[in-house]
């Protein structure tokens, strides 16, 4: 996939679903510098990554297992209150595994 902004396509076979925060969160990066490494990583490709291998659940808080895992998460807000408490509330309903 590449962004409009960087010369993609609008064509479906371009584009990634998401919700609206992360979308506002996301921007146009394709990567971000780690902190623990310094090193600049890519972000999670829905399309190319597989989920397992980059993130992992503690209870309702989200862990980068990869350093792709960790910049996604911090970009996209992915730990912030109002995303933990939702998962909160899923885990009580049994929604979430």
């Amino acid at each position: 996939m590449i962004t409009r902004q960087h010369g993609g396509s609008d064509d479906v076979d371009n584009l990634a679903l998401a919700c609206h925060r992360c979308n506002l969160h996301k921007g146009p990066n394709l990567s971000v510098v780690d902190p623990p490494t310094g090193s600049v990583e890519i972000l999670f490709h829905p399309r190319r990554d597989q989920w397992p291998e980059h993130f992992a659940f503690q209870d309702a808080h989200l862990d980068g297992l990869t350093p792709t895992g960790r910049v996604t998460i911090d970009v996209l807000a992915l730990n912030d209150a109002r995303r933990i408490e939702l998962r909160q509330e899923l885990l009580a309903l049994g929604e979430l595994n």
